[in-house]
């Protein structure tokens, strides 16, 4: 090493989950090169599919991820349904929302609380951060716990559900576990709120770019499991016509496949991309709440985005509440008619769009299939926010510009399970 240039790195972060490096360039005080290397085996889920019976893809899909095993599953009970056109009665489309509202509240919640509010507060980590602060600490675990407790009655478990299926559920709880189950929410509704109140106080970096959002849109509700495909710029596609505007490449510093528009632009999903273009979907107390927080619409300060999902969990247990007080025990599921095709879903995992495309054949065996996680998607983005917020911050030392790299990153929530695998950085000072 020269004395021009300058190494910092990071072998491993408590926070996240596998292995990574971010580097970076500085030629004479200028940002010439920024890369976020993922290390991320291969681990083979599409290859899984093929040849099994498109039944199973919900409990095999789940696997992916521990974090957000229903957006998995949702992507594939909609992509598989999607080939035979059934749509789902009303009451099995709710307890859907339902069961996704607990992983909203959990994901973001265990972000929030563990991963993300430790840097606003100067801690290395969730246990460091308790010994200060342990009743807002205990006030995340009981806010987790109130997401879990909903896919546990729906799902049959908090972890890779197992109650899913394609055409509904295998089972529904009966009244008195959903009575049980709307007084934990009730609860968990105040928490979410101080929780948004409370996040709203804390001091955010600066840090604003004109994004391309991407992100579904319903005609009549905030997205999770339907819609149209819509960005900033004008899209507007069915889910159909994803793969014709969008694709993952491979880049040489990464093993994870990076997802652009294929104009070339990266594109930015999630609960910032869910709230700029659906602002207008969120019931009138969840806008008032998101005003009161100091939420204006539109938001393009990546580091805001834990705001974003503060004021998507007081909306979820809000949407559960909803569903929850109208339950009525029904029938499970509905059959879905064995049809050979290619279906497509895109349904909203806590991280963002979150793509599924199978092509089953007329014994109902899957012969190929596509996922395509947020994760994936945001690689881009998050590079080129990376490549700003050095350029803008210079002038800091470099442990001071490690630590702000580091937090940047987290503004994404990067899924656990699927794609975080970072972060070693290494900065080269050239001068």
């Amino acid at each position: 090493m020269t004395e021009k240039t300058k190494i910092i790195q990071v072998d491993y972060l408590a926070r996240v989950e596998g292995e990574g490096a971010m580097y970076v360039r500085i030629d004479d005080d200028k940002v010439t090169d920024v890369k976020l290397k993922i290390f991320e085996p291969p681990r083979f889920f599409e290859a899984f599919l093929r040849g099994r019976h498109h039944t199973e893809a919900p409990d095999i899909t789940a696997r992916i991820c521990g974090i957000c095993p229903v957006a998995y599953q949702m992507s594939a009970v909609h992509a598989i349904e999607s080939i035979s056109g059934v749509i789902l009665p009303e009451y099995l489309r709710d307890l859907r929302r339902l069961l996704y509202c607990g992983e909203w509240i959990s994901s973001h919640t265990l972000h929030m609380y563990m991963l993300h509010i430790p840097d606003f507060l100067g801690y290395a980590g969730a246990v460091e951060m308790a010994k200060d602060h342990g009743d807002i600490v205990r006030r995340g675990l009981e806010l987790k716990k109130a997401g879990n407790a909903i896919m546990a009655t729906l799902g049959g478990r908090e972890v890779h559900p197992i109650n899913v299926r394609v055409g509904g559920f295998y089972k529904l709880p009966n009244r008195a576990e959903m009575k049980t189950l709307g007084q934990t929410l009730r609860h968990a509704r105040d928490l979410a709120q101080q929780t948004l109140d409370w996040i709203a106080t804390l001091d955010f970096p600066d840090l604003e770019r004109d994004y391309i959002f991407v992100a579904l849109r319903h005609e009549s509700e905030y997205p999770f499991n339907e819609g149209r495909v819509v960005s900033s710029q004008g899209l507007d596609i069915p889910v159909e016509e994803f793969p014709n505007h969008f694709e993952e490449i491979h880049v040489e510093h990464s093993t994870a496949l990076q997802g652009r528009m294929k104009d070339g632009n990266a594109y930015f999903v999630g609960p910032m991309a869910r709230f700029n273009l659906n602002y207008d979907r969120l019931p009138e107390p969840i806008q008032v709440a998101a005003k009161a927080g100091g939420l204006e619409h539109p938001v393009k300060n990546p580091f805001r985005s834990l705001l974003v999902r503060a004021l998507e969990t007081v909306y979820a247990c809000d949407e559960a509440l909803r569903i929850i007080d109208a339950f009525k025990k029904r029938d499970p599921f509905v059959e879905i008619p064995l049809v050979a095709g290619t279906g497509h879903a895109i349904t909203e995992a806590p991280r963002g769009l979150l793509y599924h495309r199978y092509t089953i054949d007329d014994q109902g065996i899957i012969q190929d299939a596509v996922i395509i996680p947020p994760t994936s998607q945001n690689q881009p983005t998050i590079e080129e926010d990376l490549f700003d917020l050095v350029t803008q911050n210079l002038h800091l030392p470099d442990a001071e510009l490690q630590h702000l790299c580091e937090q940047s990153i987290r503004n994404y929530d990067p899924c656990i399970s699927c794609a975080t695998h970072f972060l070693n950085i290494k900065v080269e000072r050239n001068r």
